[in-house]
């Protein structure tokens, strides 16, 4: 029997052909299987039929994916978003009050990019819909006509919170990430512990202060060749550690 803990990784919905499908991007689910040593499950987000709490007994931590779609700005009293941006609002329904219960129950959570996004939505803290029309901001997307090892490649600097968990992890106080959003925090919620903070000022990484389990949220993509990147693979030993701790529990 294996003892590799189960992470749960809520999908995207997307149409395919003439169907809707629940996809996610085999780099989240190789870097569980590679940087946490935990087994991915795919969840589907269809919430109204799902039931949050049968749903973690049966997972030791929840992953939170990078995605091309934005979170729907109702969710945050945002403005409408400009016509044809891509939203998932079944996915919204299912992570929003997940990635809550999820805090609650202290099972380990990790959220990325979008995933990032989320969770400071689930919190209370609001977004930017374009950071690179904000004033002081950089334009942190990425060029599209790139090679992927580009587009993936180290973007920018961020500065690690001195005494931090990802200060702790590298013992640097900066480093280099990739950077693929246009979206970025506004307001930050209450209750969290900023851990990295791009050179333009832009946070880009916290921790939650009242969750009893692993709590991180990070904007960039760690999980891009996870073993080839220290602050990555750090970042999710980290994680699959306290998965593996919440399954002995």
């Amino acid at each position: 029997m294996s003892t590799r803990p189960t992470i749960g990784v809520p999908a995207c919905r997307k149409p395919i052909d003439i169907h809707p499908f629940h996809v996610v991007g085999e780099k989240y689910l190789q870097a569980i299987i590679d940087g946490a040593d935990a087994l991915p499950l795919i969840i589907p987000v269809m919430a109204e039929h799902i039931e949050i709490d049968e749903l973690l007994a049966s997972v030791d931590g929840v992953f939170l994916t990078g995605s091309l779609s934005n979170v729907e700005p109702h969710h945050y009293d945002g403005q409408p978003s400009e016509p044809g941006t891509l939203h998932d609002p079944h996915r919204d329904a299912t992570t929003l009050p997940l990635a809550r219960r999820v805090l609650e129950a202290g099972v380990p959570l990790m959220a990325v990019c979008r995933g990032f996004q989320e969770l400071v939505v689930a919190l209370g803290g609001t977004l930017h819909q374009k950071v690179h029309e904000v004033e002081g901001y950089h334009d942190h997307r990425e060029n599209p006509q790139d090679p992927i090892d580009v587009m993936y490649g180290p973007s920018h600097p961020v500065d690690l919170v001195e005494g931090g968990m990802l200060h702790r992890m590298v013992g640097a106080t900066r480093v280099m990430v990739n950077s693929l959003h246009a979206q970025g925090v506004a307001r930050l919620p209450t209750g969290v512990t900023v851990e990295a903070i791009a050179d333009d000022g832009l946070i880009e990484a916290f921790t939650v202060d009242e969750a009893p389990g692993f709590a991180l949220g990070v904007q960039w993509h760690p999980e891009w060749r996870v073993t080839e990147n220290e602050l990555s693979l750090a970042m999710f030993k980290a994680f699959g550690a306290a998965c593996r701790e919440y399954a002995r529990q």
